[in-house]
């Protein structure tokens, strides 16, 4: 509990919400009104899981935020440098690969079941300051720097790079977590209330 510093990461979910609410309209007379689950939440808890999996550790889990992922890594242990690239990277691969794995044992091949092909994984990493309390049961993490990075989920990264599949570093991430990140495009994110934010985004593959 108290005030920290350190590294802030949100794994999200593309494409989460409009694709469960197409199978359940598809399903709403065969599988839901036998009591069934459709494969596709099977799929989506399997794909948050294996984020959890790969970010904690280095990172330490905070919560599922419906469609993302949200953890925390203090100074002293936060993860650097080529370190930091690989985790994300190697969390993006394993996305990637139980997203293709799911297409080859589904049976059902209506349209919105298809549209798991359409989902896809981002990824924003800030750094700065947050405050860790406990709040019921529960411990949040708060703090202008939490608002921040959840605030770049909604930035112009995507159509940057041109694809779903990206890993966003703030300027304050890059230089207090040691990262080169070849290969990355500049990005200037432009708020109302708060001061432009710049940083780089990584285009992320499968391969």
């Amino acid at each position: 509990m108290g005030r920290q510093r350190g590294a802030l990461l949100l794994a999200d979910i593309s494409g989460y919400t409009s694709f469960l609410e197409s199978v359940r309209v598809a399903h709403s007379l065969d599988a839901f009104a036998d009591g069934r689950i459709p494969d596709a939440y099977g799929l989506m808890s399997s794909l948050l899981d294996g984020i959890a999996t790969h970010v904690d550790p280095p990172f330490t889990l905070v919560k599922f935020e419906g469609d993302a992922v949200f953890a925390v890594a203090a100074d002293e242990v936060a993860p650097r440098g080529a370190a930091l690239e690989e985790c994300v990277t190697a969390c993006y691969r394993d996305f990637a690969e139980r997203l293709a794995e799911a297409g080859l044992s589904w049976s059902c091949t209506c349209d919105a079941c298809a549209r798991k092909d359409t989902l896809d994984l981002k990824f924003v990493v800030h750094h700065g300051e947050y405050i860790v309390q406990g709040v019921g049961r529960h411990v949040e993490v708060l703090g202008p720097d939490v608002t921040l990075a959840h605030r770049l989920l909604k930035s112009g990264a995507a159509q940057l790079v041109g694809s779903n599949a990206y890993a966003l570093f703030t300027n304050a991430a890059v230089t207090s977590l040691g990262l080169s990140l070849d290969g990355a495009v500049t990005l200037v994110e432009e708020f109302e209330e708060l001061p432009d934010v710049a940083g780089s985004v990584l285009p992320l593959v499968a391969g």
